[in-house]
């Protein structure tokens, strides 16, 4: 019965819901035939190729007070800090000759960062490196925004929804944040023309099986470019400190749902599936995932970009330890390219 449920998933690229929460409940019987089915739908769609992404994370700065995330605002034990342009210039250099093509500016939504000053970064970046993409994921923002970054070169966005289900967004935001704002969001980038990347957590609180149906009923409706999915992980300064982690099992499921409903996808093995399991990244990859994103930013700051407990923050996960993480792609099968790794890449 499950086999049949996931070679018509293959086939169709659409399940109702009943059935997408069928498969996730029965998944210990059925892991390994989908893993399979998700990785050959990747090779097809992108070769066996893995594509990096050098991360810079601008700024720890937000205004938002999200109750899972420990850069949240009311969080006074951080220790803050923003990068200068000249600094997240740099970081992009290093990453260039390091052999990485594209780049992802991630941060808090810090009112620092204006259109100027983003716009200002961003055609520096293109005009430094031409055959190279620019990814921003720096939280909601206006249309007007969006477009002004779009026209300075920003290639695509990704905006992490978080969950689909908007009573369930309430029990994980603030009064004052709106899911609808983030669709809306979501849906101005994509008529904006960015590639657009959306995401949520897996085994965040209050979260049930149902809302993981639901969450591929989304993405089958938005038809994201990328998706970026991660286990929920607790912050002991946050309001969740005491709430239960999601594991790397139902992720790496999770992330072989999605690539037989999106065969075209970009999705990453994420640093949070690093964090939880030593090796989910690999274990994402033959799970269908076909995107890393070691980090770029200075050494003295990437501890202080924690959005959760315990992020692996050095070692080969580091982008200058590339080699390292060729080495470890190669025991999944897969082999990293040096390419901008745009949707649909052509082989």
């Amino acid at each position: 019965m499950y086999k049949q449920l996931i070679d018509k998933l293959e086939k169709q690229h659409a399940l109702s819901k009943d059935e997408y929460l069928t498969l996730i409940k029965n998944r210990d019987k059925c892991r390994e035939y989908i893993s399979e089915r998700a990785s050959f739908v990747r090779n097809k769609v992108y070769s066996n190729k893995v594509f990096i992404r050098g991360l810079i994370e601008i700024s720890n700065y937000c205004k938002n007070d999200c109750y899972y995330c420990g850069i949240r605002r009311s969080n006074a034990n951080v220790s803050r800090y923003r990068l200068s342009e000249d600094e997240i210039i740099s970081c992009a250099d290093e990453g260039y000759k390091l052999g990485f093509r594209t780049f992802v500016l991630q941060g808090g939504e810090d009112s620092h960062f204006t259109d100027e000053v983003l716009c200002r970064v961003i055609s520096e970046i293109k005009s430094r490196h031409p055959d190279c993409a620019v990814t921003l994921s720096l939280g909601e923002r206006s249309y007007e925004s969006y477009k002004a970054l779009r026209e300075a070169g920003a290639d695509r966005y990704l905006l992490r929804h978080e969950t689909a289900d908007c009573e369930h967004y309430a029990k994980l935001h603030p009064k004052e944040m709106d899911f609808f704002t983030r669709i809306r969001c979501i849906e101005d980038l994509k008529s904006l023309g960015y590639q657009a990347g959306v995401g949520f957590m897996v085994g965040s609180p209050y979260q049930t099986l149902e809302n993981l149906a639901d969450e591929m009923l989304f993405l089958i409706q938005t038809k994201p470019q990328m998706v970026g999915i991660g286990p929920f992980i607790s912050h002991s300064d946050t309001p969740f400190k005491d709430k239960e982690s999601g594991t790397a099992e139902l992720t790496t499921f999770m992330l072989s749902l999605i690539r037989l409903t999106l065969p075209d996808v970009l999705l990453p093995a994420t640093t949070a599936l690093g964090t939880i399991d030593p090796m989910g990244r690999e274990k994402g990859i033959m799970a269908g995932a076909n995107v890393l994103m070691p980090n770029l930013s200075p050494v003295a700051v990437r501890k202080k970009y924690e959005l959760y407990d315990n992020k692996i923050c050095t070692g080969e996960e580091a982008a200058q330890c590339i080699e390292c993480l060729k080495n470890r792609v190669k025991t999944t099968g897969c082999e990293i390219t040096i390419d901008r790794g745009d949707y649909k890449y052509e082989i």
